[in-house]
């Protein structure tokens, strides 16, 4: 830890400006849905040419970091999250926002990607060279059976009706077959359409399932004489509403910063997965998805601990944790600076003043939770006829900006009808983003594990990690089914 104290006593003022200035661009990013750090990273590589190696690496990991908060703000004010790992918040935090407690949400989502980030940058400082070879452990059998145990978390977070559940996630899991099978090269459900050859992009999916369809439910509820302005919109959480969570922050982090160290797992599933475990220990899982505090501490502890923990493998194995992770794996390259093991002892002090930096940029979520989380919840002060069509206006621009396509925009805007269609009908559009995000990895997970067991799965046995992955997917599957058994014949006496 010594190293760190010198590192923060040898910042440079150039280097402080640096870091406020990558916490600026990144909660900008995470603030407009669509845009994201991976679109920030990649506009700034050719400026990052002539800065110094350090500063540049340092400016891109605290645009990365402060993204994941930044996505938080609209995922808990306006339904529209900024990014993926952030469409988790959505299903309390806006809940709550509407409920008048819009600065207490905010305040602990500050609060919790502060401890989350803090816990993994630890993690990364102590640990990364040993805890990178974890990745070397991962193969295909083992990342199939973590997106199996993945997908059984489908069943609770459908609701009161599994049903309901499994029909959301098979939807999701559908719509990540479309685009180009590439162990085929065969294009599927893209109806000649040049833009979905590689997929429905996610972001306009989400820009129109979550904020679209919440656009076009408070258009068929809106009347202006119902408007309320509540001023307890804005009040900051408290000493003890903060210990309230601490144990859900505490069991989120180390979930991830598990999940983050991880290849091509990421944020995303951290904090499905986190939001899931939280809703299992709570007391009351009933409630998750109403505005419970819990569900919004959870998946940003977690988002956060992973956006650090991806750069573990990126740092010691130079094998990007995340899509954000290959862009600074390559920014590393282009100004000079060799991933690998030999980063801990040819380039220290490059590394402890990244540690340094992300620290800070951690820290300084802490701030903006109590004295910053009532400004920006002045948002939800704006009468909704006003504040919507400003909102479907952002939805347009963030979706368009993805890949200047008008085809994302029509994407956006069918999802938005689907999304309330199906909100319409009781359905939880939680399952369909998770099937959504483990569909593709489930997919080239099972391609490449049965090319490798040469279509004999019973080998998965001989695989310690995969085996404990699906024994802890059956008892997920069985406990979420038995709760649902055991309420059903209350529910019937009652009707």
């Amino acid at each position: 830890m010594s190293e760190l104290f010198s590192a923060l006593s040898n910042f440079s003022w150039m280097t402080f400006v640096v870091v406020f200035v990558g916490i600026g661009i990144g909660m900008v990013t995470g603030v407009l849905p669509g845009i994201g750090a991976s679109v920030a990273i990649a506009l700034l590589l050719p400026f990052l040419i002539g800065m110094d190696p350090t500063l540049a690496i340092v400016l891109c990991a605290c645009i990365y970091c402060s993204d994941a908060y930044g996505g938080a703000i609209t995922s808990i004010l306006i339904n529209a999250p900024g990014g993926p790992s952030s469409a988790v918040t959505t299903f309390d935090g806006y809940p709550m926002a509407k409920r008048g407690e819009a600065g207490y949400a905010l305040g602990v989502a500050a609060v919790a990607s502060a401890i989350g980030g803090l816990c993994s940058t630890v993690l990364l400082m102590i640990a990364a060279p040993a805890l990178g070879k974890v990745a070397y452990f991962f193969g295909p059998p083992e990342y199939l059976a973590l997106t199996i145990f993945g997908l059984t978390m489908i069943v609770s977070l459908g609701g009161k009706s599994p049903l309901k559940g499994i029909i959301g996630g098979m939807i999701g899991v559908f719509l990540a077959t479309v685009g180009i099978d590439f162990s085929t090269g065969i294009e599927r459900f893209t109806f000649g359409v040049p833009e979905l050859s590689e997929g429905i992009k996610f972001a306009p999916l989400m820009i129109g399932l979550f904020a679209g369809s919440e656009l076009l439910m408070q258009a068929g509820e809106l009347r202006s004489e119902n408007v309320t302005i509540l001023r307890s919109n804005l009040a900051r959480p408290t000493m003890r509403q903060l210990r309230k969570v601490m144990p859900t922050i505490g069991v989120s982090s180390g979930i991830g910063a598990f999940i983050g160290i991880l290849p091509a797992a990421g944020a995303t599933v951290a904090s499905f997965i986190a939001y899931n475990e939280a809703k299992r220990m709570s007391r009351h899982p009933e409630r998750f998805g109403t505005g419970v505090v819990e569900g919004v501490a959870a998946p940003e502890a977690a988002n956060n601990a992973a956006a650090a923990a991806s750069l573990i493998p990126t740092l010691t194995l130079s094998i990007p944790g995340s899509g954000v992770g290959a862009l600074i794996l390559g920014a590393m390259i282009m100004v000079g600076l060799q991933p690998g093991p030999q980063l801990f002892t040819e380039q220290s002090d490059f590394l402890w003043t990244l540690f340094a930096g992300l620290m800070l940029v951690n820290l300084s979520f802490i701030p903006m939770g109590f004295y910053c989380s009532s400004f920006f919840a002045r948002i939800s002060l704006i009468p909704a006829h006003y504040l919507w069509p400003m909102i479907f206006l952002l939805c347009i621009i963030g979706s368009y900006s993805v890949g200047s396509s008008w085809v994302d925009v029509w994407v956006m805007v069918a999802f938005s009808l689907i999304g309330y269609v199906l909100r319409q009908r009781n359905y939880s559009l939680a399952p369909i983003v998770m099937g959504l995000v483990l569909g593709k990895l489930f997919e080239d997970s099972l391609m490449q594990t049965s090319l490798m067991f040469e279509g004999d799965f019973a080998l998965l046995a001989q695989r310690p990690i995969a085996v404990v992955f699906l024994a802890i997917a059956a008892l997920s599957l069985f406990f979420s089914l038995r709760k649902f058994v055991k309420k059903q014949p209350v529910q019937e006496s009652v009707s």
